[in-house]
């Protein structure tokens, strides 16, 4: 994960720390929504989380790492739901449950994945982490797309180049869709379905 944090080995064994995390990223959050990026503090983050600033810098050096692990949880929590079912032996299947699951994550933390979008570019643990779940998403894709019969290979036309570009169009829409309302994000979601089994060649 990104950003190894000395207080990280110290607090591995502690439970009461570990719920303390979790105040720290839930309260971030909350905070994303009410304030943004840029207008929120570190200060702001301990007094929702009901610590003091010294004890907030125990567990994360700065806002930016605070924003980070919230991002790395949330898209672990994206990263589980999905890989069982892209896993699915019946390609149509794998797609659908797939774009479900993903449509959940952004309906419950779309605030989180635009914020990790934006910051990508210029925090580089984030870009990092954002690009390592974007190559786990590829993958899987990469192998609905094989199992649906698409060559493997490294032409444009192959399943890993295919997977890569149907990856990028469904986070850049559903970045778009998901500042609308939940309605917009559905149909997008379901545009993105729908270009993807044309890709493998399911829709007939």
């Amino acid at each position: 994960m990104p950003g190894h944090h000395p207080a990280r080995s110290r607090r591995a064994t502690e439970r009461k720390g570990d719920v303390r995390e979790r105040a720290i990223l839930d309260t971030c959050e909350a905070l994303l929504a009410r304030k943004g990026y840029d207008a929120m503090t570190v200060g702001d983050i301990a007094q929702g989380a009901g610590i003091t600033r010294g004890a907030l810098y125990f567990y994360f050096g700065s806002k930016q790492e605070v924003v980070t692990a919230l991002v790395a949880r949330t898209v672990e929590h994206l990263w589980e739901r999905s890989r069982v079912t892209a896993r699915a032996d019946d390609p149509r299947q794998a797609i659908t449950a797939a774009m479900h699951r993903t449509v959940e994550l952004w309906n419950e933390h779309g605030l989180v994945m635009r914020t990790a979008i934006d910051l990508s570019l210029t925090v580089p643990e984030i870009g990092e982490l954002w690009s390592r779940t974007a190559d786990l998403f590829i993958t899987a894709i990469t192998a609905v797309l094989e199992r649906a019969g698409i060559q493997p290979g490294p032409e444009p036309e192959q399943a890993p180049a295919m997977a890569r570009a149907l990856c990028w169009m469904i986070e850049r829409t559903f970045y778009h869709a998901s500042q609308e309302s939940r309605a917009n994000l559905q149909k997008a979601s379901s545009t993105c379905e729908h270009i993807w089994l044309t890709s493998a060649g399911l829709t007939a």
